[in-house]
């Protein structure tokens, strides 16, 4: 099963497969001819920084490494492919909103200076009355990524999702039948060591207790021998995700405190830039807590699946993988849910805010939503987890750690005159990293497509982002897997096993998370219910005032006034606040107005809709794009009927050898002639037998 179908340099290389491969084996020469170009060449490329477009030699990475690499890679190559257009569209819903910024009515409602709408304080006494018009860049930014286009391209999303799937499925099929793995059947897996000695031990303990020699039945693991491990697991992954929501729920009190810090300071410039110093500074503790967690997560996520004894080395991988994802998704993604979700819905009113610990009351959104919000707490953390986490530890610890061991192994036994020989092949490759499995590959990669797909609505810049850390991430695995690590000892595999689950679960999750986002992060509900509902002249003038309440100074609670009433120069009565709620005038001050339920009807609805719709549309993409390409399958059809053929010259020889028999003779020739003919027939059958499994 040569591969066919090589792109560009590959094709050339072909014909030197033989000698490219680096040998990793003792005794090896030193002089090799100039000619040869090493793996690394068309692999990594380390001296061609800007050769990113070319494609990588699938067919060398499989023959050198294995199929299970080269499977990676191939995925990750076209998980990269697929991602210049989906960050090709992004672009250009993020130029879209630039465009539109200016017409934006809601945002030049807000900037207008003569628009004298005064909002009530952000915090308790220290906080003061405040213009609308000073939260002008806020709304004008929010607007680059709250726009109509975002919803579009939601929708394209998640319909690029399913097409990388589908897509996906097709290239392996045919990476199948070129590496000739269509027949290839998993082998049945060998008990682990650790599961032996476990079934060793509960046997023995049997055999104690029932001292009569009565043959027992073969020992393995039951549910009841598991139970012990499998509610440690419960528990632990519940303590683990309890964590996580608390260490958020610390920086949501880091950023409540240092608000009021910071509005209290005596420096003008200080006091203007708070909401931008206490996002971002959030956004990178965050950033910071999570790349931490993540270590250790990995760590319990293994202490976990050890505890569980796992019966073959792929259930115990399969458990692991699920579980770090399990504790790596919810470590990246809370405080991202948080933000969009219940940031700013738990707040109260004026007058009847909801407190925590007494003191601290909860976060609102800045007025132009918490959009924004989301999208500098998304970049944060995906630039983040990308530069630091997957580049800079990627390629930094293996090099420290071979360094560390290489100066260990001088230290010990080499003395001095061996150290002034050339060390072999062999010995140079022993201070390289060992091979740790393809999971933390996969696992970056899969986080990586959580934010692509999950929190686009509010973010159309991640795919590319997306795309620049993945053309830089291919050449860095494969140098890394090329001079870093030891040479993996070569696994067969079929597919990528059950990443793909969790792709396609991920893929599910982001719809229903998208709609969400769209239909209670964004104004893009509220702002199409004032237009066809409430709107007087059908246009969005008059939108920002709708969507604000109105709340009477004296009713506020005492000692929560503010310290600096005459802030702007003058007495206020009445402050407005975001929120659909009755005036202090009418016959029910501050209850919830019809306009709020209105509103939320439309949210539920739109959810509803677009999450059946976008669905639909996927399976429609999935049921018209054909899992398997169509050469390949004629290819595989054409395959069956010359076997077919040769099943049937081979029962058309035996029926021909049993009638050209002597018939004259008597019994005893008869015998005699069967008993030749038998003989004749065996090596026959055996011959076509064996010409079958050559085909």
């Amino acid at each position: 099963g040569d591969p066919k179908h090589l792109h560009g340099v590959v094709g050339k290389i072909n014909t030197l497969v033989n000698k490219v491969l680096e040998p990793l084996h003792p005794h090896v020469e030193e002089h090799q001819p100039k000619n040869i170009k090493h793996l690394s060449h068309t692999f990594s490329r380390e001296k061609q920084h800007l050769v990113f477009y070319k494609y990588q030699p699938i067919g060398l990475v499989r023959k050198y490494f294995g199929e299970k690499i080269g499977l990676y890679f191939a995925w990750l190559g076209l998980y990269t492919q697929m991602l210049i257009p989906a960050s090709l569209v992004g672009v250009f819903v993020f130029l879209y909103g630039c465009a539109t910024v200016d017409d934006n009515i809601p945002s030049m409602e807000i900037c207008h200076p003569k628009n004298n709408i005064t909002m009530c304080p952000l915090c308790d006494r220290v906080c003061s009355y405040w213009k609308l018009s000073t939260a002008c860049a806020t709304a004008r930014a929010s607007h680059l990524f709250d726009n109509p286009a975002t919803v579009f391209f939601s929708i394209f999303m998640a319909l690029w999702a399913a097409m990388f799937m589908e897509n996906w499925k097709r290239r392996q099929m045919r990476l199948n039948y070129e590496w000739d793995l269509t027949g290839f059947e998993d082998e049945e897996d060998h008990p682990r060591a650790e599961y032996e000695f476990r079934v060793m031990q509960k046997s023995l303990c049997k055999d104690q207790k029932s001292q009569q020699k009565v043959i027992m039945p073969v020992e393995k693991l039951t549910y009841r021998d598991r139970l012990p491990a499998y509610m440690t697991n419960i528990v632990m992954m519940l303590l683990m995700i309890g964590v996580t929501f608390a260490i958020v729920f610390g920086v949501i009190l880091y950023r409540i405190s240092t608000k009021a810090a910071l509005h209290m300071s005596s420096n003008p410039i200080t006091r203007n830039h708070v909401q931008l110093t206490v996002k971002t500074t959030a956004a990178i503790i965050n950033l910071v807590v999570i790349l931490i967690l993540d270590e250790v997560y990995g760590a319990v996520a293994r202490w976990l699946t050890v505890l569980e004894v796992p019966k073959t080395d792929k259930s115990f991988e399969e458990r692991l993988i699920f579980k770090t994802f399990i504790l790596k998704f919810f470590n990246a993604f809370t405080p991202i849910i948080y933000i969009a979700f219940f940031r700013g819905r738990l707040v109260g009113r004026p007058g009847s805010y909801l407190y925590v610990f007494e003191s601290y009351r909860m976060e609102e959104c800045a007025h132009g939503g918490c959009l924004m919000e989301l999208c500098i707490q998304l970049s944060i953390t995906m630039l983040g987890k990308q530069l630091i986490q997957n580049n800079l530890f990627e390629i930094g610890i293996p090099k420290l750690k071979k360094l560390i061991r290489y100066i260990r192994s001088k230290q010990g036994a080499f003395q001095e005159e061996e150290r002034q020989k050339k060390l072999q092949r062999y010995e140079t490759d022993h201070f390289l990293e060992p091979f740790a499995g393809l999971t933390p590959e996969y696992m970056e990669m899969i986080i990586q497509f959580g934010f692509v797909t999950l929190f686009v609505a509010s973010f159309p810049l991640a795919p590319l982002f997306a795309l620049l850390n993945n053309i830089i991430e291919i050449r860095l695995d494969a140098k890394k897997f090329v001079t870093e690590l030891r040479r993996p000892v070569a696994a067969r595999a079929k597919d990528i096993g059950i990443w793909y689950n969790i792709l396609r679960g991920v893929a599910k999750v982001a719809v229903i998370i998208n709609a969400f986002v769209i239909s209670f992060t964004s104004d893009f509900i509220p702002r199409m219910v004032y237009q066809y509902m409430y709107s007087p002249d059908g246009s969005m003038h008059g939108f920002v005032n709708h969507t604000l309440s109105y709340f009477n100074v004296s009713h506020f609670q005492d000692g929560k006034e503010t310290m600096d009433p005459l802030h702007l120069g003058y007495s206020i009565e009445i402050c407005r606040y975001k929120d659909y709620r009755e005036p202090p005038w009418s016959a029910t001050p501050y209850e919830i107005s019809k306009e709020f339920w209105a509103v939320l009807a439309v949210r539920l609805a739109f959810v509803i809709v677009f999450q059946n719709v976008v669905m639909l549309m996927s399976d429609i993409v999935d049921w018209i794009i054909p899992d398997i390409p169509k050469d390949i399958s004629l290819q595989i059809h054409k395959e069956k009927i010359l076997l077919v053929d040769l099943f049937m010259k081979e029962e058309q020889g035996k029926v021909y050898i049993l009638e050209s028999r002597p018939s004259a003779g008597g019994t005893e020739k008869c015998s005699r002639s069967n008993n030749s003919n038998s003989t004749v027939a065996h090596p026959h059958s055996g011959l076509h037998t064996n010409n079958n499994k050559n085909l």
